[in-house]
């Protein structure tokens, strides 16, 4: 039996959309059917960030980018090293006028 030929998918990206947006701040939600993922860019001593992007998907394609996401990182750290967490050599005490950081537990 003959294997299907996988068929070859082009993707075109604009300029605007090839510069990108940086982002060191995420909020995700989700809803029964969509998960909602808002990047942000926090700056010091600023009040206010505003959303630069928001991806919206499905539970299956989410917890497809998280696996991809972990098989990348994986193969990042066994390129460069390991990721770490760095912190601020003086933290402001959470609840006074820090940054809450939504990945720490």
């Amino acid at each position: 039996m003959e294997t299907p030929k996988q068929q070859e998918l082009k993707i075109e990206m604009t300029p605007e959309v090839a510069a990108g947006h940086y982002s060191n701040f995420a909020v995700i939600s989700h809803t029964p059917g969509e998960f909602f993922m808002d990047f942000i860019m926090v700056a010091p001593n600023m009040p206010q960030a505003k959303v630069q992007t928001r991806v919206i998907m499905t539970p299956e394609n989410a917890k497809t980018l998280l696996n991809a996401l972990g098989e990348n990182i994986a193969r990042f750290e066994k390129a460069f090293g390991p990721i770490t967490h760095r912190k601020p050599a003086a933290a402001p005490a959470q609840g006074k006028g820090g940054i809450p950081n939504p990945f720490e537990a």
